[in-house]
């Protein structure tokens, strides 16, 4: 059986098309099949003005959540938020009509870049809604997907939702029992996946999913022929057995207060939740969440963007899928590897307008920088250094000013804008990040070479963005400031300002699937979303994270202590560290477990045990000659002990109260990995996790002096 993967690139239309309705009817997604341009027709047809205004019905009995996959929830419609709601298709329509023949996608076959417009996109999804409903796809039951990002991944998705179902993503390194757990909860009746690798994930568990009808594989063909497996293909001709009028009924009967996506939480305090977020969540966020970044309509300038960060995530599902639609950008898919060291190559091939990483992504791209710095010859790295410093404390100094003095001018021109374009961001005007918090050191470091690092504040339950941050709303170490449309409000203050974060707006998610208690915990009575992040927002209106309320940590002696501060202090302070995290819920004192910083395996993106260029610098000027944790921790290295001790104490020394004093420390022998357990799949820290795998650790630390 032919690779589907190049099967696709074969039948995809001419990406040029200049009279898209002319080449409609004889161009091919795969052999035998055609593309036809009848639905062009229906897309404009069901976009018209009587249809948008059925769909702004907001019956007065519902309520303002449902954990129900088939519930509808009232919208949160306000003077402030008057925006008429919008369903999915209505959005792709729009879209059409404006960006028809603009490229929407780029992916690479056989080391070429090939396109796909939106004309083919909407096409594309069409014939995929139809392929799931011939396949037994439900009414508010779920298409899953577990595979990497690609353009199947999207046209996938949005295809699920002009069937009318759910689409639900789940992370590529799930177990197949994480797998089993969501799909079941979901009531997947179909389940997408790229690789064999994936298909045996639910081979092994089919058995206890009792809505699952078919498995549909791309990328690798399976193994050998089974029953209820099809191939993109073979989804793609089973549409063509639908009407075109069957799937328009199914579209014109949806409405946007209606569940359209499943967002699972990562599962870090138990079993995942399922965020339900409508249609007027999905279209509402990617049009207003991205203004607020300052994301431009292709009328403007075309976005370019990557795809990579992991689509079960609502951070690049919301950024990458949506609001791509919303603005006709162009979504460019890195290669699947891209996190072990293929994305730079694809951010130079492709030069992103804008760009998103979590925090550990931007982390690691420092460290690579650091060590090419590291090696290369003394003029080069003194006129980096020297470039970096100018530039750090202009955009320190005069963050706000776009008149620069002639040496940092000088500086970016000489030295600076050559190493964005050997990072592909030569062309970037804004770089976001999110999903966890980041380092001080990091933010400085990318400011040095002149690229400004745009937070957001969200979670899965706010659809994404419900702060942003963007050229015209910036401010160093804060998350910008709230959507215009949404609110915000902090209860339970203390004196400092720092208060519980509340949230309300057109963002917030329509409930937990099938769980009525959380949803009435996140959830109060006047429709306020309680995020359980603890934060406080400045007179301009700038919010400032300063942790969350589950993390904090409450000492025996009824101090209440937020590790994060504490835990950022360290990680400042000794640059030779890569994790640090804060004990003492319920003891007589704080210890800390650290990690040291090491490089990362290539081929696997697991620590291994040689330490960074920054780390072997920090040791070789406390005067170490350590080149590996081994050597540091399994012979306590005495100069490196005595370096993290000296700089625990600077930390203890500036800490509000000696409550907050670090009295117990240890360095692990392994850097926090996601595979290990320690980290989340967007890194995010399990404390959970990590108090149980070292719990022997930590009770040395707690364990009394046995009297002599």
């Amino acid at each position: 059986m032919p690779d589907s993967r190049a099967a696709l690139q074969e039948s995809l239309l001419d990406a040029s098309l200049g009279t898209t309705q002319e080449n409609l009817g004889t161009s091919s997604l795969t052999d035998g099949q055609t593309l036809s341009k009848e639905p062009l027709s229906h897309a404009l047809k069901l976009s018209t003005p009587e249809k948008v205004k059925d769909a702004q019905l907001n019956p007065p009995e519902e309520a303002l959540w449902t954990t129900r996959a088939d519930g509808r929830v009232r919208l949160r419609i306000d003077p402030i938020c008057s925006q008429t709601p919008r369903t999915v298709h209505q959005m792709f329509s729009a879209t059409l009509e404006k960006y028809g023949d603009l490229s929407a996608m780029g992916f690479k076959r056989q080391g070429t870049w090939e396109h796909i417009s939106y004309t083919q996109y909407y096409l594309l999804a069409r014939k995929a809604a139809k392929g799931f409903l011939k396949l037994g796809l439900e009414r508010a039951h779920s298409v899953a997907i577990l595979a990497f990002n690609s353009p199947e991944w999207f046209f996938s998705a949005v295809g699920a939702v002009f069937a009318g179902g759910i689409i639900t993503g789940i992370y590529t390194t799930s177990s197949p029992e994480a797998c089993q757990y969501i799909a079941y909860d979901c009531r997947a009746n179909i389940i997408v996946v790229d690789t064999q690798k994936q298909l045996e994930k639910i081979l092994k568990i089919w058995k206890h999913l009792p809505h699952l009808k078919a498995v549909v594989i791309y990328r690798e063909a399976p193994p050998t022929r089974m029953p209820s497996v099809y191939t993109m293909e073979e989804l793609m001709e089973l549409g063509n057995e639908v009407p075109e009028e069957a799937l328009d009924i199914i579209i014109n009967a949806q409405k946007p207060n209606q569940c359209c996506t499943l967002v699972y939480t990562s599962g870090t305090t138990g079993n995942p939740k399922g965020v339900m977020l409508s249609q007027d969540n999905i279209t509402w966020t990617a049009r207003y969440g991205s203004q607020a970044g300052d994301i431009q309509p292709s009328e403007i300038q075309q976005e370019v963007v990557v795809s990579y960060l992991p689509l079960s995530h609502i951070a690049a599902q919301i950024y990458d899928l949506w609001t791509g639609i919303q603005w006709g950008a162009q979504v460019c898919f890195a290669e699947p590897d891209a996190l072990k060291g293929s994305l730079v190559n694809t951010l130079r091939e492709v030069e992103p307008t804008s760009h998103m990483g979590v925090p550990r992504v931007w982390e690691k791209i420092m460290e690579r920088i650091r060590e090419v710095v590291a090696q290369s010859g003394f003029i080069r790295r003194k006129m980096l250094l020297w470039a970096m410093s100018v530039t750090l404390e202009q955009n320190l100094t005069c963050p706000s000013s776009d008149l620069k003095p002639f040496t940092t001018r000088l500086a970016d021109y000489l030295v600076l804008a050559k190493v964005r374009q050997a990072l592909g961001f030569a062309k970037c005007q804004k770089n976001f990040y999110g999903a966890a918090p980041m380092t001080a050191e990091t933010q400085h470091f990318f400011l040095g070479l002149n690229i400004r690092l745009y937070a957001g504040y969200g979670l899965s339950e706010t659809s994404g963005p419900h702060f942003m941050s963007s050229p015209y709303n910036y401010r160093l170490y804060s998350s910008g400031k709230v959507v215009p449309g949404c609110r915000v409000k902090l209860v339970n203050e203390d004196a400092e300002g720092i208060g519980e974060i509340c949230l309300w707006g057109r963002t917030i998610f329509m409930g937990y699937l099938n769980m009525e208690d959380k949803t009435c915990e996140a959830i109060d009575t006047e429709g306020w979303l309680h995020t359980g992040d603890t934060g406080r927002l400045d007179a301009d209106g700038f919010l400032y994270i300063t942790g969350r309320l589950k993390e904090l940590i409450i000492t025996a002696g009824g101090e209440n202590v937020p590790p994060v501060p504490i835990e950022e202090a360290v990680k400042t302070e000794l640059p030779v560290i890569s994790n640090a995290m804060l004990i003492g819920d319920q003891r007589k004192f704080l210890s800390m477990l650290l990690t040291l910083k090491c490089t990362l395996d290539p081929g696997t993106f697991e620590p291994t045990d040689n330490l960074t260029e920054q780390a072997m610098e920090f040791c070789q000027r406390v005067g170490s000659k350590a080149t590996t944790v081994s050597e540091v921790v399994g012979k306590k290295d005495e100069a490196v002990y005595q370096a993290i001790g000296e700089g625990i104490q600077r930390v203890n020394m500036n800490a509000a109260a000696r409550p907050y004093h670090i009295q117990k420390w240890a360095i692990l022998e392994r850097d926090f990995s996601i595979s290990g357990g320690e980290l989340g799949p967007t890194m995010k820290l399990k404390r959970l996790a990590v108090l149980e795998k070292y719990k022997d650790v930590i009770e040395s630390f707690y364990q009394e002096q046995k009297k002599t």
